[in-house]
């Protein structure tokens, strides 16, 4: 370490870093959804957090979007955070002219036919003055944007002392900040808009919500591929109408990205299949390789209260829903617990589009298909544990979906936590220092239940050190570390053995 200057007698103190460099758990169960939805920006990763939030940017529910249902029973089952990405499947775009300054609406859809926007100029004299001031100009061209949608008059927001003219305060800067509208184009000459209220042209030029998506619309730039710099775990593609189904071409794309992600695919059953047919079913997109241990089956769909529809039950897909038991059982017990048994209820269900038999289970599961039972005052719960890759015949080491979870979830963890050795002197002080990060950060899991084992030697180990890292790593830039651990595995046949116990004869 670097000595102080001694520039005379006296006591010189410095600080001494410590060394220690902590490794956090990145989040588990933040879900990603593409498809459609009723507004909102289009192709952009939107973080939302409720379903009310989720209404607020894209319309809540919508008839036609599978989508929509999707999160409102991931919010009901316990999800916190979503990453929302709309594809428009074609749907149009609504502009109008506000006095000369051209607006379209802030993304496609007929919602945008209904919006009107208000140019309201400043009043004389001190009022006047005011607006130059917050606008930061000279002159007569500020003025103020009221904007509201619908009949009722009221504006949902307004934005003051803007300007056409270059400045802070500029209108097509200002209305980024706007959850309706955006600017088309401004006025040629540079002119303050006429006062008024402005509202969208409803014939000949009015906006529509497009069709129904297809594949490309999924795995495009404005759906998956809106997600390569997004932050998430779980993936659900809701079909564009909540009873039709994916184009089965989306699976296969899906999974390989899932599996560059270290995310995992929820993959939903078509209306129409049955238990029966569900093997052949995945057999035909075929879903294959390692990459399969990303996916996980759920079968078969949701029955569920249909609000737009006065209440009237519907089928939905399961994915939201299964999306938000995970969530809440990583809150309440953590990644490494299946999310399956008794207390795995699939709340707001009102049954299951197809009734599951134990025959089912004995036939599905040993395939890695997992299925949604209903049993009497538990109601609809997740009755299957396993990934894509789970079928007993592949005895695959990651045949569980809490044992892939959790692996993932280390992967991601200590991914980002060690970024700090990159361009640190590879030697044995850099390594003491790994092993010390890593080994707190699993040791605290072990203390959690993460694990395996009595000690933390039987359920982890971290070794980084002149064994793992040779002198020729060394000379090439690499350092080796070696993460291993015992996870915990799901008991799915719980066996219990009974006998009579008879009574002494008497002597």
């Amino acid at each position: 370490m670097p000595q102080p200057r001694l520039a005379g007698p006296g006591v010189y103190v410095t600080e001494r870093p410590s060394g220690s460099r902590a490794v956090t758990g990145v989040s588990t169960s933040v879900t990603a959804f593409v498809g459609r939805t009723a507004r909102g920006p289009v192709g952009e990763p939107v973080t939302v957090r409720s379903m009310a939030e989720f209404t607020q940017v894209f319309g809540g529910l919508w008839r036609e979007s599978g989508l929509s249902y999707a999160v409102r029973d991931f919010y009901l089952n316990g999800g916190s955070t979503a990453l929302v990405v709309r594809a428009a499947g074609g749907a149009g775009l609504a502009r109008l002219d506000a006095g000369g300054l051209q607006l379209k609406a802030s993304g496609p859809g007929s919602w945008g036919n209904h919006l009107w926007v208000e140019v309201v100029h400043p009043g004389e004299g001190h009022t006047r003055e005011l607006a130059r001031a917050g606008s930061g100009t000279e002159g007569d061209e500020v003025f103020h944007l009221r904007i509201g949608e619908g009949d009722d008059g009221s504006p949902r927001e307004e934005f003051l002392n803007l300007t056409v003219a270059d400045g802070p305060r500029r209108v097509d800067i200002v209305l980024q900040a706007s959850q309706l509208v955006r600017v088309d184009r401004l006025p040629d000459p540079p002119a303050r808009p006429s006062k008024g209220v402005h509202r969208v042209p409803q014939a000949g030029t009015a906006a529509t919500d497009g069709g129904a998506l297809t594949a490309a619309d999924y795995t495009g730039a404005e759906g998956l591929g809106a997600l390569a710099t997004g932050d998430f775990n779980l993936l659900c593609l809701p079909p564009s109408d909540p009873g039709g189904e994916l184009p089965a071409q989306v699976w296969p794309d899906a999974l390989d990205f899932c599996h560059r992600r270290r995310a995992v695919l929820l993959v939903d059953p078509p209306p129409a299949v049955v238990p029966r047919d569900a093997p052949a079913w995945l057999e035909k997109l075929a879903l294959s390789g390692l990459a399969t241990r990303n996916g996980v089956f759920y079968l078969p769909r949701v029955r569920a209260a249909d609000p737009l529809r006065d209440g009237a039950i519907g089928e939905f897909v399961p994915s939201g829903a299964i999306a938000g038991v995970m969530a809440r059982t990583d809150a309440t017990r953590g990644v490494w617990k299946a999310p399956a048994g008794m207390d795995a209820g699939v709340l707001g269900a009102a049954g299951l589009s197809h009734p599951m038999t134990d025959g089912d289970s004995d036939e599905l599961n040993p395939l890695g298909i997992n299925c949604l039972r209903s049993f009497p005052q538990a109601g609809s719960v997740v009755w299957g544990a396993r990934t894509l890759r789970g079928a007993d015949v592949l005895a695959d080491e990651y045949k569980y979906v809490p044992v892939r979870r959790l692996a993932l979830f280390l992967e991601e963890s200590l991914r980002r936590g060690t970024q700090w050795v990159v361009f640190e002197p590879n030697d044995e002080r850099l390594w003491s220092q790994i092993r010390t990060s890593l080994g707190a950060f699993m040791q605290d899991l072990f203390r959690q239940g993460a694990f395996q084992g009595k000690t933390p030697r039987d359920a982890y180990f971290v070794a980084c050190d002149a064994e793992t890292t040779t002198q020729y790593d060394i000379d090439r830039g690499i350092v080796n570390i070696s993460v291993g651990f015992a996870p915990l595995k799901p008991a799915e046949f719980v066996v219990i053995g009974i006998q009579q116990k008879t009574a002494e004869a008497a002597g």
